[in-house]
């Protein structure tokens, strides 16, 4: 019988069973302990080579728990929505009939799923974009809930409507809240800190804005703003990294430019605004006028 290579072909991308490796002939107890692995949870390895993520740790689980659905944190992550890393705990949930092993790095809860509440996903279960979002919306911090309620609808796909319809038929711990954070998700913000700032801003008693408000002029489109009062002429933009990156500057004073010549007054916030409520809110307030009511 031929010697397997030490590295076979099968065995270089993606996560696999040692014992299912080890029957086929693809390699030994011996080999899987050498440096060419890494061992990510009990009798489930990868190549050292591959790059180590969220989302893989997650298919490893769902080796060792294989009739699991993939939840919470881990199925935002696998939607597109980046709120785990690759040291984080994966998130499952089992049927409340199972009893599965506990295994350390993966966190299991048990609950009754319908049908609906989970899709197959590259040959994983995964709860849906909606369901996840519903799961995380639950969450102690009301402000993270509604963050990860308007990520998953834009990064993941889920329908604001269905995710608002399932949490009010929710029952069980964190329900309140969960309805609580789906009424005040608008599934508008491009970034999490939009959604904080948006949630910062209804706090302080500011007129509610429009989100991602096409700003037109003379019949011309000028720019979109991610929160504008057309009333007053006067957009909130959150100032984050991206607007660092080459040539970006040249390209804002532009876009600048031609806010102030449609009459246009910008207030730019940055994430250390965000940490002066109260200063903020006035900024915005002064920037809209006398006639505002808070």
């Amino acid at each position: 019988m031929p010697v397997p290579a030490a590295v076979p072909d099968q065995l270089r991308r993606r996560p696999f069973l040692g014992t299912a490796a080890t029957s086929a002939g693809l390699s030994t107890p011996a080999r899987l302990r050498s440096s060419s692995w890494r061992r990510l949870f009990p009798d489930v390895y990868v190549h050292a080579d591959v790059e180590l993520t969220h989302e893989l740790r997650v298919r490893a689980a769902v080796l060792r728990h294989p009739d699991a659905v993939v939840s919470g944190r881990s199925a935002a992550v696998l939607w597109g929505v980046p709120m785990a890393g690759p040291d984080d705990d994966v998130e499952l949930t089992s049927f409340p009939g199972a009893h599965p092993v506990r295994t350390a790095g993966i966190r299991m809860r048990r609950a009754d799923l319908e049908e609906r509440e989970a899709l197959r996903y590259d040959g994983m279960w995964v709860t849906s974009p909606e369901a996840t979002a519903v799961e995380l919306a639950g969450g102690p911090d009301v402000d993270e809930a509604v963050v990860a309620v308007d990520q998953l609808v834009v990064l993941g796909g889920a329908d604001l409507t269905v995710v608002r319809r399932l949490a009010d038929a929710a029952l069980g711990p964190g329900c309140r809240r969960a309805r609580r954070a789906c009424a005040l998700a608008d599934g508008l913000a491009q970034s999490p800190q939009e959604t904080r700032l948006r949630l910062l801003m209804r706090r302080g008693g500011l007129p509610a804005p429009v989100a991602q408000h096409r700003v037109v002029h003379g019949g011309r489109f000028v720019a979109d703003v991610d929160f504008g009062w057309p009333a007053h002429r006067v957009a909130v933009e959150y100032d984050g990294l991206w607007h660092a990156e080459p040539g970006q500057f040249a390209k804002d004073r532009q876009r600048l430019n031609r806010l102030t010549a449609a009459g246009w007054r910008v207030v730019f916030v940055t994430a250390a605004d965000l940490y002066r409520p109260d200063q903020l809110v006035a900024r915005i307030a002064a920037a809209l006028g006398p006639t505002v009511v808070r």
